[in-house]
């Protein structure tokens, strides 16, 4: 299984969950876990997916989902898990 890490981090406003969980549907990226919370209007999303099945190349799907948060006006990272595991290690 090859996973990914996509963090969600800005000013909370209503539908974040639900256009970057519609995105990941669309390509066919499987929602693995998730955790997301707010913090004094802060918005704050961890997902770790599963790109195996995924329509588009992981490139052009990290391009995509950095458009749609500046779309949402939230700022999205997504990354390779085994890149995401080496960066943070202590």
């Amino acid at each position: 299984m090859s996973k990914a890490i996509i963090t969600v981090v800005g000013r909370d406003t209503v539908g974040i969950i639900a256009r970057v969980c519609a995105y990941l549907a669309e390509k066919r990226v499987n929602i693995l876990d998730i955790s997301q919370t707010i913090v004094q209007g802060y918005f704050n999303m961890m997902m770790i997916v599963d790109v195996d099945a995924a329509e588009k190349p992981f490139e052009e799907m990290v391009g995509e989902l950095k458009t749609l948060g500046e779309e949402i006006g939230v700022r999205i990272h997504c990354q390779r898990e085994e890149i995401f595991t080496a960066m943070h290690r202590i």
